[in-house]
């Protein structure tokens, strides 16, 4: 429905305050630099993977967890 094929390029806006089944701001801009937005819902269901996503992954926040104990 949005004609997406991948060329275009997305900023994701709310992910500093991200928090499990949050809905997001997705902002389009495409080659001729037309843009537009739409809304959607992170595929992020519990608190503890918000914090993989912050430390940029389970095995980074695992690693930094076994080198601060």
């Amino acid at each position: 429905a949005l004609k997406l094929d991948g060329t275009e390029s997305y900023a994701i806006r709310g992910v500093a305050t991200l928090k499990p089944r949050a809905e997001l701001t997705v902002e389009v801009t495409r080659h001729d630099k037309t843009t537009f937005s739409f809304r959607a819902i992170a595929r992020v269901d519990s608190p503890i993977e918000v914090d993989y996503l912050r430390h940029g992954g389970i095995l980074q926040m695992v690693l930094r967890s076994m080198t601060q104990s």
